[in-house]
């Protein structure tokens, strides 16, 4: 073999499959059709999110490389859901597109195992029986041989862009599309089908007009998104709000006919939750207005990107909407707004390891398996990349569970229940929010990411000098009790004389003061450790209701199920749950509930032929 794994695609899901794989010692390629766009942010120049924010932390606990980019290259930075509760907030930055793309670039091209090759992967080389991969085919008439091939191609696999009536084979506007791949996963089998995303126009700053725009600052102290950074310095760059009106919305319901989203020209499915203003002003023809954020491109430019105004309208009609809105009057339009449609395979054809029930050896990641965003994809591609290189030293491939990560959530949606159209992580999808709290994520996958052989010396004794604190931190709340001087300084204290500070920090007028000038013998301590062990030991009640109310599902997934499973052989099973048991071939218990179609009745069988067996 030429290399232990090859990586199609140099987006986020291809770098960190790519970068995983190396720093476990397998020999890799990459292979992109042009490596000056590594790392490029295809649509909004921002890593993190509501829910987006917790994957990137669990993407960094693990040893993967997005958290160090969007640390390196922020232009601002918020906290999202500040106001709310713990389980919903997270950390979101604006990056300066180009310098979070050379950072990238930089970080896959100076490490040690891992090479870069220009060209278009057209197909893939399969045993002489199809069970296994051994390499795959590029444009130029390469057969490059390998043990295990993990294909990130985002939206280039037969990608086709469209603006009004312009229409071109294209992964992004300008960039050609990666033509052969998707249609010889279609003939060898894998269900194939068409998804649709989109962007929105950029705008020449300096031909808006500012005074007339809502001004919104970062806040004023940045929180890493990487667990081996202390602080994140940089340069801030505030961002604008405007609105949409009537005007604007007029000009598209009069050429909404020119848009290929209503013409029948797109037949591919586009993100529910984060639709083009075509979608939102015929959808909700009752809003009078929709929110546009005016997002900076990067300090190496005057583009502004207006995130929430995505279109592929004709050129002239994006320009004349646009410049209905207040501010945009005389704006000056760089790059129109388009859709992109492309090939994906449903990942119900994945186990929960990612790698392809149909041929061993190949691992499929990010808006390949139908997701989207940065963020899901790097998810997907650190989890490829680990279990690619596990499966080649013959190891058990990790399988993150729903109740320890949002990236087991999102796996397991993906593999149990399929894409039919883009999906994107929500808090609401995770059962174990409290448990799943950002600032929680290296606790829960670091010990993972040390056992696999990612962390790094530092980043191993970060976090066991971290726990080791916490743990203290938790002792001195416990230790430490309320006293008659306490309740004389502040009558807050009074009704919780002689208990431990760690009970009283859950009354919520206590919460609220300064744990560290109660209990000095905190000061040495960082403020997240502390805030930490606070949220810890407010929730535990709630985190412990959480437990309960899925340990029923941890049972379950505890119970393995063979792949080659005879479904068929269990008498009573209902026709309709063989078919699409045999289908879905889950590697659990609980992943064979969470098949649509599949009754509770039929578990109930399924589990009394496991379980009795043992």
């Amino acid at each position: 073999m030429d290399y232990d794994i090859i990586v199609v695609g140099g987006g986020h899901a291809g770098i960190e499959a790519a970068l995983a794989a190396a720093r476990l010692g397998r020999s890799t390629l990459l292979i992109t059709q042009n490596p000056d766009t590594i790392g490029r942010m295809s649509c909004n120049p921002a890593i993190g999110g509501l829910s987006k924010g917790n994957l990137v932390r669990e993407v960094d606990a693990l040893g993967g490389e997005m958290g160090l980019l969007i640390d390196a290259t922020t232009i601002q930075y918020r906290l999202l859901n500040r106001s709310r509760g713990p389980a919903v907030q997270a950390p979101r930055a604006q990056a300066d597109k180009s310098a979070y793309a050379a950072a990238a670039r930089a970080a896959v091209e100076g490490q040690a195992g891992l090479r870069v090759y220009m060209d278009t992967v057209v197909a893939i080389i399969a045993s002489a029986d199809g069970a296994r991969v051994e390499g795959v085919v590029t444009e130029r008439g390469h057969h490059i041989g390998a043990r295990a091939v993990v294909v990130a191609a985002g939206t280039f696999m037969e990608g086709r862009i469209f603006i009004g009536e312009y229409r071109a084979g294209s992964g992004r506007l300008g960039e050609s599309a990666a033509i052969g791949l998707g249609t010889w996963l279609a003939q060898a089998g894998f269900p194939v089908g068409r998804m649709k995303t989109g962007t929105p126009a950029r705008i020449k700053a300096s031909s808006i007009d500012f005074d007339a725009l809502e001004l919104q600052h970062g806040d004023p102290v940045r929180e890493p998104f990487s667990f081996v950074n202390d602080e994140v310095s940089g340069p801030e760059v505030p961002c604008r709000v405007t609105w949409t009106n009537e005007r604007t919305h007029a000009v598209i319901r009069a050429n909404i006919d020119r848009s290929p989203l209503f013409s029948g020209d797109i037949t591919g499915k586009g993100p529910r939750y984060c639709p083009s203003i075509e979608d939102k002003v015929m959808k909700f023809p009752q809003r009078d207005r929709h929110q546009i954020f005016v997002e900076p491109e990067g300090l190496y430019t005057d583009e502004m990107y207006l995130n929430g105004l995505s279109s592929s309208l004709p050129e002239e009609v994006q320009e004349e909407f646009i410049r209905t809105m207040d501010g945009f009057s005389n704006a000056f339009m760089v790059r129109p707004g388009y859709a992109v449609e492309y090939a994906y395979v449903d990942p119900v054809d994945l186990y929960a390891s990612l790698e392809s029930k149909r041929m061993a050896g190949l691992y499929l990641a990010g808006q390949t398996n139908g997701t989207s965003g940065y963020e899901e994809a790097a998810a997907q591609g650190i989890v490829a990349g680990i279990n690619a290189s596990l499966a080649i030293m013959r190891e058990q491939p990790i399988i993150l569970s729903r109740s320890e990560s949002y990236i087991g959530v999102l796996i397991d949606d993906l593999v149990t229940l399929g894409a039919k159209e883009p999906y994107r992580m929500f808090t609401s999808r995770a059962e174990r929010r409290l448990s799943l709290r950002h600032d929680t994520a290296d606790r829960r996958l670091t010990p993972i990411g040390m056992r696999v052989g990612l962390a790094t010396p530092d980043r191993a004794e970060r976090f066991t000098r971290k726990t080791a604190a916490m743990d203290a931190i938790r002792e001195l709340l416990r230790v430490r009790r309320i006293t008659q001087a306490d309740a004389s300084r502040d009558p807050v204290f009074a009704p919780h004389l002689g208990e431990e500070l760690a009970r009283a920090l859950r009354d919520p007028h206590i919460a609220e003061l300064d744990v560290k000038a109660i209990e000095p013998g905190l000061s040495p301590y960082p403020d997240p450790w502390v805030t930490g062990v606070l949220l810890d030991l407010r929730y535990e009640g709630y985190v412990a209701k959480e437990e309960r109310l899925s340990a029923r599902l941890g049972k379950l997934d505890g119970v393995r199920l063979a792949a080659d499973f005879d479904y068929a052989g269990i008498l009573g099973l209902s026709s309709e749950s063989v078919e699409k048991l045999m289908a879905a071939r889950p590697l659990s218990l609980g992943q064979a509930s969470r098949i649509p179609g599949v009754r509770p009745s039929d578990v109930a069988l399924l589990a009394i032929r496991v379980v009795g067996r043992r």
